[in-house]
């Protein structure tokens, strides 16, 4: 099974996500730029950015703030995110298993998906870090996805972009590999990849199938 992070290793949604949060922290006195944002936070839950926040500036955030910029995250992906070029998983992999499993609210992976032509390859195996005890860098969300699947752990490949997704799964006991293609990542993730404990890093999802061969030897 290759489980897939969906922002920023299938679409580049990073930068979406990153402008309407800072945006939403602004109108509630707190002052954060998309790009602190986005290397703050990348591949954090939202409720544990909210959580992270209200503790670095001792205020707690509206009650409804949740689920504004969910809605806001949700609502701005059909108007960019479909001009943003996605990375489709390589031909040798349509044949096999393969899942999401992201930090994100299940409306927003499920948008991301659905604009960027995507959908098809991953059906309903889709799984949020909202039905998990602890996101990532906890090992749940990727334990939870191998469960349901009834798929070994040690059988399961995950592609991340971000420390906090590569530390979960060496966590769950899984093989990482490290994806540094997006924009946001300007190729500098890779070694803070691979000391998360990736065991390759790659910057073209073409490099996929080959690197997948060569760490599990077959």
């Amino acid at each position: 099974m290759v489980i897939f992070d969906c922002n920023g290793v299938l679409v580049d949604s990073e930068p979406i996500a990153s402008v309407v949060l800072a945006a939403a922290f602004s109108r509630v006195g707190v002052t954060l730029t998309p790009e602190t944002v986005a290397r703050e936070f990348h591949g954090r839950r939202t409720a544990d950015i909210f959580v992270a926040v209200e503790k670095t500036t001792k205020r707690s955030l509206p009650p409804n703030f949740a689920a504004t910029v969910a809605a806001e995250t949700t609502a701005a992906f059909p108007r960019r995110a479909a001009t943003n070029s996605p990375r489709r998983p390589c031909a040798d992999l349509d044949q096999g298993p393969k899942a999401v499993a992201s930090s994100s609210a299940p409306d927003r992976v499920r948008t991301s998906l659905e604009v960027t032509g995507l959908m098809r390859f991953f059906e309903s195996r889709l799984f949020s870090a909202t039905h998990v005890a602890d996101g990532k860098p906890a090992p749940d969300l990727f334990l939870a996805a191998a469960i349901q699947l009834e798929v070994a752990p040690a059988d399961c490949i995950v592609v991340e972009d971000s420390v906090p997704g590569i530390a979960a799964a060496k966590a769950a006991g899984m093989t990482a590999i490290g994806f540094i293609g997006s924009p946001h990542a300007g190729g500098r993730m890779g070694p803070e990849l691979m000391a998360a404990g990736a065991h390759a890093v790659i910057a073209d999802m073409r490099a996929l199938a080959s690197t997948i061969i060569e760490l599990r030897g077959w």
